[in-house]
């Protein structure tokens, strides 16, 4: 328990009759910056065990959105309360270079200001204009989180493509490659032509499109083949069916494939069929990996333009002609028809429908509505080709992430997510880390013209950002001593969006085993996805997106963090409601008014008590008791990641509790011990408010009375708890 002498100060100014959000986060935001309380370096001496959180670093061409606010209102709660305690926290901040996302956005500036494409400029010139637009626009999220409330040390930020992070990149690279376990070769990958870059199959967006099924009938090559049952086409030819969506890749059929067991197809396994609009003859072919009961229980195999048929074609050792290329055109020879050639997908695929029409080959068209991926970043269907691209293996990798995991040396809040994590590295392939782009890390080979795949840094991001691998004595092989990698990592917390749970968090936590020999953090926290109130994917493009910014503008930082927490309550997506964040706004109100009627009423000579107030009636303790219970289970509900019920625990004491009861009851008293427990409670409970709505708070806080001895600034102010000797008490 901290305890404070007794000491006269004159009493603060009064406050203004109405809170002014936008005038009060201006001030504190000031103090706070002054301070530096954020930064560990600066804390005081009581600040001793470190707790480190990392944050998921936004794109450099990012600004807040909903679930950018939503993972910075929730880590920033537990920040506070955790700097509050006495830890020496470390919330350490940075952008990502955002190889896709980045380019994109400087080559539409190039072609709308200088009509030129980045072919034009050339590689030199072009990342030149990148640079340019990075150090005008590139820290611009910084303020955008400063609004929030977000208390980072903004001192230790980072960026992937800074000097020191390169190096971190480079130096991981070669580590894979020394041990064999990035190796060069030819496979099937996402294709995006509109970007001219290979992805990895985590870095698509799967997206509902309405299109057709096409049956297509696959003729005997012997007409004598086959029996009277099977399904034939117009022209009357025996043959076997396929269904597809994507006509225009048959060109590239190297095979039909029905199940072993499928006794409707056994005994024309090892026959051939001719390809339709073309004189070429394929086998059919017995696989497991075959759906009996999907459509005829017959896969046209494609092994250049599709996942699984590829795998097919593995087996099956069949020939993979390439059909499209990496253009999004159909290809330029043999085994494109001549009037194909060139075109691009969807005039090929107009083309061929018609002609499978005229030949009598389609003998059926559905309506069909399913998920196409799409990339990420520019929303192109994304086509399957054969490249040559980098790998590295994630055999090893897989397995130590999984062990973490099941081992709970990463523990998973929501748990279910637990699960998820481990089925994908049960079924990890080989990671596809190379990238067609200018901008982001070369891959450090010579002659070569590629550069990583953004996720490849940012798993590094745990102790990249902590001056790894420069941190690390040459002689020993540990951090050296007294440096950011030897004080802040392993960290302890980490948390994002369940959409980068593949791409990031799990190869996070390969990476610091692997690098480290140490986890980069211990508890996983996946927080709610924000939906639009009626449950639709908030996203600019479709006009659904909400801009938290200009709800801070309309109702204060403070009532949207409000507005957001409360809703946080353990559910998987939030169906975002902003009459949430009016129930905030009217809660900073009644904040501020019940702290100015206390301040108007104690007089200029009190003071805030050093130490719990014994209290003289029984309302005095009743409005104890019940401040001491409502600070407990809040402490108990951050640390179980139950944001929404804490803050509805404190709502409903300070509203229903202390103002509707106690304050009414203080009307008709003057003694002093009346006016101790109130200015009492009123600590506490900014103390208590101030991880969830810290701005307001901070400026309340700066208008108590205390004693001058004791002034110190609320960021680092005792958190409230019980006093465990004699369970008698708040200690402050």
């Amino acid at each position: 328990m901290l305890h404070w002498e007794n000491k006269r100060i004159s009493m603060p100014r009064e406050l203004s009759k109405h809170y002014d959000a936008k005038a009060t986060e201006q001030r504190a935001n000031a103090r706070w910056e002054a301070d530096q309380f954020a930064n560990p370096d600066k804390l005081p001496a009581r600040h001793t065990e470190p707790f480190v959180i990392m944050l998921p670093p936004p794109n450099v061409t990012g600004s807040l959105h909903m679930g950018h606010a939503l993972e910075d209102t929730v880590t920033d709660t537990l920040v506070r309360m955790k700097r509050m305690q006495g830890y020496k926290v470390l919330w350490l901040p940075g952008t990502d270079h955002a190889g896709i996302a980045t380019q994109r956005v400087v080559e539409k500036k190039i072609k709308k200001e200088q009509n030129k494409t980045r072919w034009d400029l050339g590689r030199e010139k072009f990342l030149e204009e990148v640079w340019a637009w990075k150090e005008e626009y590139g820290d611009r999220i910084y303020q955008q989180l400063k609004r929030i409330g977000a208390s980072l040390d903004y001192s230790r930020a980072r960026f992937t493509m800074d000097e020191g992070y390169v190096k971190a990149v480079e130096t991981a690279f070669h580590h894979y490659k020394d041990k064999g376990w990035i190796y060069k070769g030819t496979r099937v990958i996402n294709w995006c032509y509109r970007c001219g870059t290979s992805l990895s199959d985590l870095e698509l967006e799967y997206v509902e499109a309405k299109d057709y099924l096409y049956q297509i009938v696959y003729p005997f090559a012997d007409p004598s083949a086959g029996s009277p049952r099977l399904r034939s086409g117009q022209a009357g030819q025996a043959g076997i069916t396929a269904a597809t969506t994507r006509p225009e890749t048959m060109f590239g059929d190297t095979a039909v494939a029905v199940h072993p067991d499928d006794d409707r197809w056994k005994d024309i396994v090892g026959q051939k069929v001719t390809l339709p609009l073309t004189d070429r003859s394929i086998p059919i072919i017995a696989d497991d990996t075959i759906d009996l009961e999907f459509g005829t229980g017959a896969l046209k195999v494609t092994p250049a333009h599709d996942f699984a048929d590829a795998e097919i074609g593995e087996r099956h050792q069949l020939e993979a002609p390439q059909v499209i290329t990496d253009r999004g055109k159909m290809a330029d020879n043999e085994f494109v028809p001549e009037a194909l050639r060139g075109k691009n997908i969807a005039e090929a695929r107009e083309t061929t429908v018609r002609e499978l029409e005229a030949s009598g080959a389609l003998i059926g068209t559905e309506p069909l509505t399913h998920n196409v991926a799409t990339c990420y970043r520019c929303g192109t269907v994304v086509e399957p080709i054969p490249s040559e691209q980098w790998f590295l293996k994630m055999g090893e990798l897989a397995k130590m992430a999984a062990a973490a995991y099941e081992s709970d040396g990463v523990s998973v809040e929501p748990e279910r997510w637990k699960r998820v994590a481990l089925d994908r590295l049960a079924n990890e392939r080989d990671w596809c880390i190379s990238r067609q782009l200018w901008w982001g890390h070369k891959i450090p080979v010579d002659g070569e013209e590629d550069v990583l795949d953004t996720w490849f840094s940012s798993a590094l991001w745990p102790f990249a950002t902590l001056g790894w691998p420069d941190s690390v004595e040459t002689s020993s092989g540990k951090p050296a001593k007294g440096s950011d990698l030897d004080l802040y990592y392993p960290g302890h917390w980490m948390t994002s969006d369940r959409g980068i749970l593949f791409l990031w968090q799990n190869r996070m936590v390969f990476s610091g085993l692997e690098f480290m020999g140490k986890l980069p953090f211990t508890k996983l926290y996946i927080h709610p996805t924000v939906l639009t109130k009626s449950g639709q994917r908030m996203s600019k493009s479709l006009g659904t997106g909400i801009d938290p910014l200009e709800l801070i503008d309309q109702h204060g930082a403070d009532a949207v963090r409000f507005g957001l927490l409360w809703q946080a309550t353990g559910v998987q997506d939030i169906r975002f409601d902003e009459s949430a964040i009016l129930a905030g706004k009217k809660f900073t109100n009644k904040i501020w008014n019940a702290t100015r009627y206390a301040l108007g009423t104690v007089g200029e000579e009190a003071v805030v008590p050093s130490e719990r107030p014994k209290g003289e009636t029984e309302e005095d303790q009743v409005i104890l008791t019940a401040l001491e219970r409502a600070t407990t289970t809040v402490t108990e509900e951050i640390e179980q990641l139950r944001y929404g019920q804490a803050l509805e625990t404190f709502y409903e004491f300070f509203w229903h509790q202390f103002c509707d009861v106690y304050l009414e009851q203080t009307k008709v008293r003057s003694d002093e011990m009346a006016k101790q427990v109130l200015l009492w409670v009123l600590s506490v409970s900014l103390r208590t408010l101030h991880p969830f709505m810290p701005f307001l708070t901070d400026e309340l806080w700066e208008q108590l009375p205390h004693e001058e001895q004791n002034k110190i600034a609320l960021p680092i102010a005792p958190w409230p708890e019980v006093n465990e000797q004699d369970n008698a008490g708040v200690s402050g």
